[in-house]
């Protein structure tokens, strides 16, 4: 009987061998390398997940670290979500998969994970991936890539990534491809898109399918997100009459560079009248944590208020570096392969200080790529005092875009879940309650605005 079976098994392979062939496609060796069996403390769950490095620059030694969290349930149909943390060096394992839209939460031990109701991977397939190099896990064997990273090599990198990666999970070629993100992934995010929509053009068979991007509490303008900022500061009640005026008057942020009497001004308003407060969400509790909590000291560079990010549990980011700096953590998810040779942590203050190259505004960026008929969504949570949603609306109003719906409140259950514009190739919508996290403020309007976006409707109006 067993040689029978051989035999017909030997037929069908001589017969059929490309059936075989696709079949094997779907998951090949080196996904399976990949693929994490299990994270040390977490609960069981049916969707696949896979992590690891692609070297986007062989002379140099860049490797970019992802990890691919699939949709619940038919991966296969779904979207595939690219997710981008800003700083710039701040990474997207730490705040985007850890603390706001990723499957699972940690626990204040660092010991265990559980499980986030509202996980945007119920209605997509969601990557996070550390960028660039010197963020998380990510890595450099070029010493000098960490003071001489900026805009320009961060996309160039990450389209890099995207295109190798395919090579890799060729399931995901063609595929319907969006990319998010929140903070100075507001320069990321559209940066990319840009980079790829121009590789698409010039390709005669693109793979990445490109629809759109969704960025929250964006870096847009360095101009109106800064007079935007300062409005913010006044018209909640953060600094007095007196200092406003004075902002107003001693800085020019059309300026790369600000005076020293701006300078003078911003920093009386931040540690004089700002008091002990989680300025990424203004109403929410400061981390008591005798550790020095990077959340709460927010940094000038030029004219562009760099911003961090916070969470309802302010301490959160302290649980992440925890967890992820245990062995066998690491050994799951197929990271620190190369040894590196520093701690994970959730931001890298030394590509933030160094941060070489950025963009003025992607105002123009988003004229190009509304011309070319893609998706665009910006959000923006409406208790954040760093990338304020006073500032977003400055910035997008020079795009002088056409009404299409004008402002109504949109509903999450019986509750106001933010106010939202419709323009004629963008869609700009408030979470109402959330600070700079929004997923994690405010996680259920966080994923009906997300699932929203996904499906080309507009926010329910009841």
């Amino acid at each position: 009987m067993g040689s029978r079976r051989s035999l017909l098994l030997s037929l069908f392979v001589s017969i059929c061998p490309v059936l075989l062939i696709s079949s094997a496609a779907l998951i090949t060796e080196e996904q399976e390398l990949d693929r994490i069996k299990t994270l040390p403390g977490q609960p069981p769950v049916k969707f696949a997940q896979f992590s690891g490095y692609v070297t986007v620059n062989e002379e140099e030694g860049r490797a970019l670290f992802y990890w691919l969290t699939e949709a619940t349930d038919h991966a296969d149909k779904k979207p595939l979500v690219l997710w981008l943390n800003g700083g710039p060096g701040c990474s997207s394992v730490a705040y985007g998969a850890s603390e706001e839209l990723g499957p699972f939460r940690i626990n204040k031990t660092g010991s265990s994970l559980y499980l986030n109701e509202y996980a945007w991977n119920r209605v997509a397939n969601i990557m996070f991936l550390e960028s660039p190099a010197g963020v998380g896990f990510s890595y450099t064997n070029t010493s000098s890539n960490l003071r001489d990273s900026g805009d320009k090599r961060t996309a160039e990198d990450a389209l890099v990534f995207l295109i190798k990666w395919m090579s890799r999970f060729p399931q995901y070629k063609y595929r319907d491809f969006y990319i998010s993100g929140e903070s100075y992934a507001g320069h990321y995010v559209p940066q990319l898109a840009h980079k790829l929509y121009d590789y698409n053009k010039k390709s005669s068979h693109p793979i990445i399918n490109l629809k759109g991007f969704i960025v929250g509490n964006a870096v847009t303008d360095n101009y109106y997100d800064n007079v935007g900022t300062v409005t913010y500061w006044w018209s909640h009640s953060m600094i007095s009459d007196r200092t406003y005026k004075l902002i107003m008057k001693e800085c020019d942020f059309k300026l790369v560079k600000t005076s020293h009497k701006c300078d003078k001004a911003l920093n009386y308003a931040m540690n004089h009248e700002f008091g002990d407060i989680d300025q990424y969400n203004i109403y929410a509790p400061t981390c008591n944590s005798t550790k020095t909590n990077i959340r709460n000291t927010p940094r000038l560079k030029n004219t562009l208020l760099r911003p961090r990010f916070s969470g309802y549990d302010p301490c959160s980011e302290n649980y992440a570096e925890k967890y992820y700096n245990r062995p066998d953590v690491q050994k799951a998810l197929h990271a620190n392969t190369t040894g590196i040779k520093y701690k994970w942590t959730a931001c890298s203050d030394v590509l933030l200080r160094n941060w070489k190259d950025t963009d003025f505004s992607m105002l123009p960026i988003y004229r190009k790529l509304i011309a070319a008929g893609l998706r665009i969504w910006v959000f923006s949570g409406d208790t954040d005092s760093v990338v304020p949603v006073t500032a977003t609306r400055f910035s997008l109003s020079h795009l002088n875009l056409k009404i299409k719906t004008p402002w109504y409140p949109w509903y999450s259950g019986n509750q106001v879940g933010g106010w939202t514009e419709v323009y004629d190739g963008l869609t700009f919508a408030t979470v109402r309650g959330a600070g700079h996290e929004v997923p994690m403020f405010q996680p259920r309007r966080a994923f009906i605005l997300f699932q929203t976006f996904l499906s080309g409707k507009n926010l329910p109006k009841s």
